[in-house]
């Protein structure tokens, strides 16, 4: 007898490839019609499939109900995405990039971030009242501040790729902002280990012999700035130099084949991951140094230019993650906490951080002349805000949080107890940090959507009342071909032959003048209702036939239609030698001669699409028709309007006759 195997395995496979398959039949329509990141979406599914709604994803179950182990899945998979992210990130970017740019990077990733750090902790050691306001209470407000400092190379993806960043934001200031973002996440191991360290060793219940300050520092030096930081810039820069060459290498004997080649820089970033790892060093920042030494010459990111590869991966990593943070959110400490902090002091945090953590101090590096010429990328103040504002917190910020969690855990005192003067900063980083990545995540996944949508809903609400009261209603009786609605405008024959001759077929004139029917509709109708402001008053007094858009007035001699009839069999454009013609005309005369149209089916009057296809045949045929007899003028009765020179005249099933 079958039975049923709803495992944990079964269910995460079946939510996960379900969401990713329905998330797949509407990603362009939310990310580039809608400008929607699919991080917000995926963080919403994650909370609709956690254990506080739907209960599909148990991510504590996953763990065996241990707290700590949740807390070592969700570092492991944050150090992943990160580690693969920025492997990419440095990839992107073009030959050198690190070395030609290091005077703009040296500003972002120096005063700028000292002072995202400062103006953070600032913030938070104002807000949260458990910190109380001695030095201590600064300290711990540091260990947040640090936490939230590096920008997400995950959530920037929504500035810097897709068809927003391509029409809104130049190249230059794309690779800078992808850059910054990659280089600060793992610049934030020196902020956060020089809080930490202070705390542990001069906290008032620190076992110490008294040099603890001097200690803290001593550590901070040689653990945090050659250990962590210099010796992973250099592991980076000689694995990305050797896989580089041995890529190479094997390239040139053709010993790699195309899907390993495509892989290699998600494989690169798994070893430097796992490596660091092992040996205690910043993989993050080892990552993006990897990526941008392997791609220095910039052989592989040409090569993988128009490959679909990375970004698919990149994708599918975006959306997990997001989806495990939506489940492993701990909401209900944002309304319940032990610590003292209400809900109104994190959303009043939120948005102080999201304004002023960034935006003010890259916006005075802008004002600043010398801080122009340093980053010439940010060329307005336009820019400058706008790289300001979009300093997101995501990925990073969970990965640091699990960084301090872990370290703070080895403080604890010999019976397993945390210190008395830590006992609390555990869960109020945790409340502060996960809140700022949340609001993060929802503002910055927002802010594009609602600013296309602030900025086009008052124009087309504008443009649609002026046009509704600006056109009269008018409807063309088809019987009698007088209007219902008042006069009809008056003709202007060398527009209407013009748009007429052009809209018919796209073969007919040449590429500048060509155009789909439903654009000719609608010229037609603009150049109508300008002629009705112009000329109004001009009675209308013989029917009216529309063919293809344009009106002809009906008024029949019928003598010049057999002569028409012969021109289109003859199979060319009569041209006229009109000495007054005016500018449109002219124009006309251009077009007309350029196209050099022929007529392949004069018998049935249908315009053909030969066109002389070498200069010397166009110019050839332009002689030619030059050479003509003065061409007849094109006018109707009573009207006051000059001939038209050069309009090829067509004679169509409609048309009725036309006075030669």
């Amino acid at each position: 007898m079958p039975a049923l195997a709803i495992t944990n395995f079964n269910i995460v496979l079946s939510v996960l490839g379900g969401w990713i398959s329905l998330f797949g039949l509407v990603s362009y329509l939310c990310k580039e019609s809608y400008y929607m990141s699919e991080a917000f979406i995926s963080l919403l599914v994650g909370v609709a499939f956690s254990p506080r709604a739907a209960n599909f994803i148990r991510p504590l179950a996953y763990a065996d109900y241990d707290p700590l182990a949740l807390q070592e899945i969700t570092l492991a998979f944050s150090r992943l995405v990160l580690g693969v992210q920025l492997v990419l990130a440095g990839v992107q970017l073009p030959s050198r990039y690190l070395h030609q740019q290091w005077r703009p990077l040296s500003m972002l990733l120096g005063p700028i971030m000292f002072m995202m750090w400062i103006a953070t902790s600032l913030l938070v050691w104002a807000l949260i009242p458990s910190f109380g306001p001695n030095g201590m209470g600064f300290l711990k407000a540091l260990v947040i501040g640090s936490c939230v400092t590096p920008t997400d190379p995950v959530l920037s993806n929504v500035i810097v790729k897709g068809r927003f960043a391509d029409h809104n934001v130049p190249k230059e200031l794309q690779r800078i902002i992808v850059a910054e973002s990659g280089a600060n996440d793992g610049l934030g191991y020196p902020f956060l280990f020089f809080a930490l360290y202070l705390i542990k060793y001069i906290g008032h219940d620190y076992p110490g012999d008294g040099a603890g300050a001097g200690r803290a520092m001593a550590l901070w030096f040689y653990e945090t700035w050659v250990y962590t930081i210099i010796l992973s810039i250099v592991y980076g820069a000689a694995v990305g130099w050797i896989a580089k060459e041995l890529l190479h290498w094997a390239e040139e004997r053709k010993f790699v084949d195309r899907e390993s080649f495509l892989v290699f820089a998600i494989s690169l970033a798994l070893f430097i991951t796992g490596t660091c790892g092992m040996i205690g060093s910043d993989d993050v920042l080892a990552c993006f140094i990897a990526g941008n030494v392997f791609t220095w010459d910039d052989w592989f990111r040409l090569e993988t230019l128009d490959d679909s590869l990375q970004p698919t991966i990149d994708m599918l990593l975006n959306v997990t993650i997001f989806m495990w943070y939506g489940a492993v959110c701990p909401w209900e400490m944002f309304l319940r906490n032990g610590v003292g902090v209400q809900i109104y002091r994190l959303i009043v945090l939120g948005i102080l951080v999201l304004l002023l953590r960034r935006l003010p101090w890259v916006f005075i590096a802008h004002k600043i002349p010398w801080g122009r010429k340093v980053i010439p990328q940010i060329e307005g103040a336009k820019q400058a805000i706008f790289v300001g504002f979009f300093g997101p917190v995501g990925v990073s910020a969970i990965f640091y949080l699990y960084i301090t969690l872990e370290f703070l855990r080895g403080m604890d005192g010999p019976d397993g107890e945390p210190r008395e003067d830590v006992k609390d900063l555990a869960e109020t980083v945790t409340v502060v940090v996960w809140f700022m990545a949340i609001c993060s995540v929802v503002v910055h996944g927002l802010s594009i959507p609602v600013g296309k949508l602030g900025f086009h809903l008052p124009r087309t609400l504008s443009k649609g009342l002026k046009s509704g009261a600006a056109s009269p209603s008018r409807s063309v009786l088809p019987d009698s071909g007088r209007s219902s609605g008042g006069p009809l405008p008056s003709f202007n024959i060398g527009g209407r032959v013009n748009s007429f001759i052009t809209g018919m077929r796209p073969g007919w004139a040449g590429p500048a003048e060509r155009r789909s029917h439903d654009e000719h509709e609608h010229d037609a109708e603009r150049h109508g209702e300008a002629d009705d402001n112009n000329q109004q008053g001009i009675p209308l007094t013989r029917p009216v036939y529309r063919i293809g858009g344009t009106i002809i007035r009906n008024s029949p001699p019928t003598s010049y239609t057999g002569a028409a009839e012969s021109e289109a069999q003859q199979g060319v454009a009569t041209v006229g030698d009109n000495e007054e013609q005016s500018q449109r005309q002219s124009r006309l005369d251009t077009s007309a001669n350029s196209s050099n149209t022929t007529l392949d089916d004069g018998r049935r009057g249908r315009r053909g699409r030969d066109v002389s296809a070498t200069p010397a045949a166009r110019e050839a045929a332009a002689s030619k028709s030059h050479s003509r007899a003065p061409g007849r003028s094109i006018r109707f009765p009573d009207d006051n309007s000059q001939g038209v020179g050069s309009a090829p005249t067509l004679v169509g099933e409609n048309t009725t006759s036309i006075k030669h």
